[in-house]
């Protein structure tokens, strides 16, 4: 079980990253740049910004606690992680993911 606090450490532990408020969320984001992650305490899931690539990989892993979101933001790649029963290695390596496409689009948008 990874907690909200554990959640939040793993988030913030990426260089320049800093928590936001988003609706009923925490919001993790590269400063400057957009999020990568979010995180619901209520539900105690997190929703990981993955590429769809990336997306179909993650859920192949553990397809009963990582799934796309039920919505048009799910078929873009957000990604949620039951927080209770994910592994957390898969998760942070899913963090890493989505971090390091928030810096790659501000690269090639350059």
């Amino acid at each position: 079980m990874i907690t909200g606090e554990q959640f939040a450490r793993l988030a913030l532990s990426f260089p320049n990253t800093e928590s936001v408020p988003h609706f009923e969320r925490i919001g993790f984001k590269v400063t400057g740049r957009r999020m990568f992650c979010t995180y619901l305490d209520k539900d105690n899931t997190a929703n990981a910004f993955l590429t769809p690539a990336e997306q179909s990989v993650f859920c192949q892993m553990d397809k009963k606690n990582i799934y796309p979101v039920p919505n048009k933001w799910g078929e873009r790649g957000i990604t949620t992680f039951e927080l209770d029963r994910v592994d957390g290695n898969i998760l942070q390596e899913a963090l890493l993911s989505a971090y390091n496409e928030v810096l790659n689009t501000s690269r090639k948008k350059k």
